[in-house]
């Protein structure tokens, strides 16, 4: 396959770009998926899929993998499970790289955003809608669509003041703000979450395997809120 070799460890939100011969055969012992809008092309269109949580039961040797089909085709969201060997890693998408697809209310929040990582050395990404519609060139974005955004830090605390910035950034949107802080080791925490909780408190932290609880006096830090 072309493009990077898959981590031997993906995490949640990671994209991958599936082999279109494995695809293919994929969809041939799908018979639930017969008739179902854009997926006969997806892979040999280079489109990726999104590393998700693994399912109960769901063998832990495969990489877990969903997709979101557009608005306009059902909204369903579908899961699947590949080998590593059929996968390569797709090219990360920065938020940066999406403005061009957002609406133009949203440019001003946008460029909040990545003005707050460039403060703290973080690259916010896009998931949700509006990554999609930026890796596909499919119609995901609607009127009320969330701006949902990646945070990916270099250690385990979240920087200080961070979080504080992030909520006023949020407060002035025209659009609800979400998404996740990733941490090195491929923890996922709602950002809201944190910022709420109390400094005695836990948050849940998701990864592609399991969830566990976080004490937040170890993440943020007594200043970083």
């Amino acid at each position: 396959m072309g493009g990077d070799t898959l981590s031997p460890q993906p995490h949640r939100h990671d994209l991958v770009r599936v082999d279109p011969a494995a695809w293919a055969a994929m969809l041939r012992q799908r018979p639930d998926l017969d008739g179902v809008p854009q997926l006969a092309g997806w892979a040999e269109a280079g489109r990726p899929l999104i590393v998700r949580r693994f399912f109960p039961g769901e063998p832990r040797d495969s990489i877990p993998l969903g997709l979101p089909l557009p608005p306009a085709d059902g909204k369903r969201r579908i899961g699947f499970a590949f080998s590593p060997d059929d996968l390569s890693l797709y090219p990360v998408l920065a938020l940066a790289d999406a403005r061009t697809v957002a609406p133009e209310a949203w440019h001003t929040t946008l460029d909040a955003l990545i003005a707050l990582g460039a403060e703290h050395g973080l690259t916010p990404r896009p998931f949700g809608s509006l990554l999609w519609q930026a890796a596909t060139g499919l119609t995901y974005l609607a009127a009320t669509s969330d701006l949902d955004v990646l945070w990916s830090l270099p250690t385990q605390t979240i920087p200080a003041g961070f979080l504080a910035a992030l909520a006023r950034i949020a407060e002035a949107a025209p659009m609800r703000l979400d998404g996740e802080i990733l941490l090195p080791d491929g923890a996922g925490l709602h950002w809201r979450e944190v910022l709420d909780a109390p400094e005695t408190g836990d948050v849940l932290a998701k990864h592609r395997d399991r969830l566990e609880m976080r004490a937040v006096a170890s993440l943020k830090g007594r200043a970083s809120a």
